[in-house]
C-alpha cells in the first residue's frame, strides 16, 4: 500500500505518468564502436557492451523502465554521508522502476542520496546513473554524491553518464581507499563538485578489437574519439590538456595526478563550469553585490573546506561556519545563498552538528582563525 501511495505521489508531481508500453527497439542500428580507457588490463576489463544503447525512455515521467542491469560493477544507496560508521547502505538488485523506488524512500526525508559505486564504466552504469537521478528528481532529493571507485572502461558510455551527471548536480567524492582511473576522470570532470582523497590517474585510449595495421590507421580509429573527449571536457571546464594526456601515455602505464595538477586542471573543488552558470542565474535574481559576496564565500570555502580528502559532511560544518563571514544567509535571496538547505530544513543543521563529535566546533575554529592564506587541512 505504501508503495501505491508513493507512486501517485510521483505521478502528481510536474512529470506526470505515461501509459506503461513495452519499449521498442531498432534491429537495424550497428553496433556501436568502443574505445576502452581502463587501467585493468584490456578489454577482459571493461567486457564489450553486445546490444546497440537501448531506446530512449523518459525517465522523469515514464514508469515503465525496460529491464537493465550492472554488469561489472556493484552499486548501493545510503542516504547518509558518513561511511565510517553508517556504511554504504542497501545494494541495489534492480534498476527497475519499483525497485528504486524502495531503493531512495529512506533518503526524501533527509533529501541527501549518496550514491556508491565499484565497477566499471559501461553501459550498465550510464542506465544506472540516469535512472538513479530521474528517481532522485521525482523525489526531490536534491543533494547527491556519486562515490566512486573505477579503474575506468568505456569512454563512449562516460561521456553519456557524464552529460547526465552534469544536468543533474552530482557531487563526486573519490575517497581514500578509492581510485579513479583513465575513463573514470571523464566522469570526474562533470560533478558539479569534485572531493577527491584516493588516486585519480590517466593513461592514453585504446581501441577495442582494432583493425589498426599501423599507426596512421590507428590515429584514424582514434581521432574521432579524440575529438569527443576533447569537446566535452571543455564544456565540462576541464583542461583540454587532460585529453592530449590521454593520447600520449602508453596505455599499460598510468599517470597518477598530483593534488596541484587536479586543481590546475580543473578536476577538484569547485566545477568552473557548472560556477559560471550558477553566477549569471544569481546575478539576474539576486544583483551584482550579492554575486560579488558569493563569490568571495566560494573562494575561502574552496581554500578551507575544500581541500582533498575532506569528507562532505566535514565539508558542510566547515561552510556554515565560514558562511556567516559573508553575510548569509541573505534574507532577500535565501535559496541562493550558500548552504541553504540547512535553513530550509534546521533537523538537518541538527543533525549535521552530531554526526561527528566535535566536528561543528572544530570548523567553527577554523573559518574564525584561518586566514586566505592557511594551509590545507590536514587528510583524514
Amino acid at each position: 500500500m505504501s508503495r501505491l501511495l508513493l507512486l501517485i505521489a510521483l505521478c502528481a508531481m510536474q512529470w506526470g505518468c505515461k501509459p506503461q508500453s513495452p519499449a521498442t527497439t531498432d534491429a537495424g542500428r550497428q553496433r556501436e564502436s568502443v574505445t576502452l580507457g581502463n587501467h585493468a588490463g584490456t578489454s577482459a576489463g571493461a567486457k564489450r557492451d553486445a546490444t546497440t544503447p537501448p531506446p530512449r525512455i523518459d525517465f522523469l515521467q515514464d514508469t515503465y523502465w525496460p529491464a537493465a542491469k550492472l554488469e561489472s560493477g556493484e552499486a548501493s544507496i545510503s542516504c547518509d554521508y558518513d561511511y565510517d560508521t553508517q556504511g554504504d547502505g542497501s545494494a541495489i538488485t534492480s534498476l527497475e522502476f519499483f525497485s528504486l523506488v524502495d531503493a531512495l524512500s529512506d533518503c526524501q526525508p533527509s533529501g541527501v542520496v549518496r550514491l556508491r559505486y565499484k565497477g566499471t564504466i559501461n553501459a550498465g552504469f550510464t542506465e544506472l546513473i540516469q535512472r538513479v537521478s530521474a528517481m532522485a528528481t521525482r523525489m526531490d532529493i536534491r543533494t547527491r554524491v556519486l562515490d566512486i571507485n573505477s579503474t575506468g572502461g568505456h569512454v563512449e558510455q562516460a561521456i553519456r553518464a557524464g552529460d547526465t551527471i552534469a544536468e543533474s548536480g552530482w557531487n563526486i567524492w573519490v575517497r581514500e581507499s578509492s581510485i579513479c582511473h583513465s575513463a573514470c576522470v571523464l566522469i570526474l570532470a562533470a560533478g558539479d563538485t569534485r572531493s577527491i582523497a584516493g588516486k585519480v590517474g590517466i593513461h592514453r585510449l585504446i581501441r577495442d578489437q582494432s583493425n589498426a595495421t599501423s599507426r596512421a590507421e590507428l590515429n584514424d580509429e582514434l581521432r574521432a574519439t579524440s575529438a569527443q573527449v576533447h569537446e566535452y571536457l571543455g564544456r565540462n571546464g576541464v583542461a583540454t590538456a587532460v585529453a592530449d594526456q590521454m593520447m600520449t601515455i602508453a596505455n599499460r602505464d598510468l599517470r597518477l595526478l598530483t593534488d596541484n595538477e587536479l586543481k590546475q586542471y580543473g578536476l577538484a573543488g569547485t566545477n568552473a563550469a557548472q560556477d559560471d552558470l550558477d553566477r549569471i542565474r544569481t546575478r539576474r535574481k539576486c544583483g551584482a553585490a550579492f554575486v560579488e559576496r558569493k563569490d568571495a564565500f566560494r573562494q575561502a570555502f574552496d581554500r578551507q573546506c575544500m581541500e582533498p580528502g575532506k569528507a562532505f559532511e566535514s565539508m558542510d560544518e566547515c561552510g556554515l561556519a565560514l558562511r556567516t563571514r559573508f553575510g548569509f544567509p541573505d534574507l532577500k535571496c535565501a535559496v541562493e545563498s550558500p548552504l541553504s538547505k540547512y535553513d530550509r530544513d534546521p533537523q538537518r543543521a541538527k543533525a549535521l552538528s552530531h554526526q561527528r563529535s566535535g566536528g561543528a566546533a572544530a570548523a567553527t575554529a577554523l573559518a574564525a582563525t584561518a586566514s586566505p592564506a592557511s594551509a590545507p587541512p590536514a587528510r583524514r
